[in-house]
């Protein structure tokens, strides 16, 4: 799964995406011009760090998110702040930076600071365009019903119609209480509106610390659905990265930041794409796996191998917490807090998983 990053020029995303991901890709106006770059990063997990000193494996295996630093488009005067639409749509999720820093020698393309304009644009012209896609559906889906009778043409139908007219009032499709079977019809139109939205705002030094999303302008866009928000100030992470650990801890503590923005942005990824971890453990590897919340015991074990899927006998699973305070598998055990699981069971965030399969 992905999670495609934009911006306006000069918001910092690229900056940003080099950071979350370790990229040296170039940065500036002209930095990876036409070019999107995928990159990884890992996912801070305390649990993960605990479990493996309590193992001391040979490996630790961190989840991951995947981050591609979408490029904008030259519109009509060549100036390069269009949106590339298409390459948006094949993402999981959008991760929008928004600029809130000043920087005179890299003035803002509209000549004045304002993320909640900037984020209002983006989400009109994210509506437009799924609009567009809608009503043009929507006259081909006319014809045909004419031609045919089809129970599935027009339940397609009538959750376009729906959609149109959430669009139309100005609301972003991820606002609107979709069930199952109306995701699945829309599955196939990639709406940019029905995307989760992370929304990244690129503050100044002097604002770090500042809870500037609880100002009023930020009022109308808090609580929405799949739409998570967070701040950066993408100078001093920088600043940060270049520290060895230690120094930069010291620099937090002065600064009064209890924890890295990049980590905040990592795990809001993580959540936005609605995944959870589960964790297998061992002498050989600790490792956290990634999987959508609700996905059942027999699918996570498909996540590890195939073949353990596929023999799959049941699950001996312990929260994480209750293995630490066990110290061993073998005392939960005793315990009783080792719980043994079927195909169906719902894996839990955090859960310590070991799949039992024959094949």
């Amino acid at each position: 799964m992905e999670i495609g990053i934009l911006g306006r020029a000069a918001s910092g995303k690229t900056s940003l995406f080099n950071l979350l991901t370790g990229s040296r890709e170039a940065t500036g106006p002209a930095g990876g011009r036409g070019r999107s770059h995928l990159g990884v990063a890992t996912v801070p997990d305390q649990r993960l760090i605990r479990l493996s000193s309590l193992f001391e494996p040979r490996k630790t295996t961190p989840a991951t998110v995947r981050y591609v630093d979408v490029p904008s488009l030259p519109d009509a005067h060549g100036r390069e702040d269009a949106l590339n639409l298409a390459e948006l749509r094949t993402m999981d999720a959008l991760m929008v930076v928004l600029r809130a820093f000043v920087n005179d020698e890299v003035p803002h393309p509209s000549g004045s600071l304002d993320p909640v304009r900037d984020l209002s644009h983006l989400e009109e012209e994210f509506l437009l365009q799924d609009q567009m896609v809608v009503e043009r559906r929507l006259a081909r889906l006319e014809k045909d019903l004419a031609k045919r009778k089809d129970p599935d043409l027009a339940a397609e139908q009538k959750t376009l119609q729906r959609c149109l007219a959430v669009l139309e009032d100005g609301r972003p499709l991820r606002t609107e209480p979709l069930d199952e079977n109306e995701l699945k019809r829309l599955r196939g139109f990639t709406f940019l509106s029905l995307k989760p939205l992370l929304v990244v705002v690129n503050v100044d030094e002097a604002r770090v610390g500042d809870d500037v999303l609880a100002e009023p302008q930020w009022d109308d866009w808090r609580g929405r659905p799949a739409t998570a928000f967070t701040t950066v100030c993408a100078t001093l992470e920088g600043e940060l990265a270049e520290l060895e650990d230690a120094d930069a801890v010291e620099l937090m503590a002065e600064l009064g930041i209890a924890d890295s923005a990049l980590d905040r942005v990592i795990r809001e990824s993580y959540h936005l794409l609605g995944l959870v971890s589960f964790f297998t453990v061992g002498e050989d590897e600790c490792r956290a796996w990634s999987i959508p919340d609700g996905t059942v015991a027999v699918d996570a074990a498909g996540i590890i191998h195939t073949d353990i899927q596929r023999g799959f006998i049941r699950a001996e699973v312990v929260p994480w917490e209750e293995l630490l305070d066990a110290g061993s598998m073998a005392t939960c055990r005793q315990r009783g807090t080792l719980r043994l699981e079927g195909k169906t069971y719902v894996i839990r965030d955090g859960d310590v998983a070991h799949f039992r399969f024959a094949v």
